[in-house]
């Protein structure tokens, strides 16, 4: 059996961003929220793959490659650029998901 956490609702603001390359093209979401430690959930278009990121977390390009399943790793350096630009920096010492 399931356990019931939490059942919220709230009005958020969504950004929708799109890119291209030579290679590939990319559209995110990102939604920013109070929920996840204030960490904003970043959608990837492409692949329908979410995840929970910050500024910090940008800033490791294996984060990008693998959460969206980017091969290239230019393009996923000029994300992390973007993603460093664009997302809040989230400081905290808990463990996360």
């Amino acid at each position: 059996m399931f356990e019931h956490m939490y059942d919220d609702m709230e009005n958020t603001k969504v950004r929708f961003v799109g890119f291209t390359s030579e290679n590939d093209r990319y559209d995110f979401g990102i939604v920013f929220t109070s929920k996840f430690y204030g960490k904003p959930l970043v959608v990837c278009m492409q692949t329908g793959r979410s995840a929970l990121f910050s500024a910090e977390d940008a800033k490791v390009i294996d984060n990008i490659k693998n959460k969206f399943m980017i091969q290239d790793e230019e393009e996923a350096t000029q994300l992390s650029i973007f993603f460093q630009t664009a997302l809040p920096k989230v400081l905290t010492g808990e463990p996360q998901y």
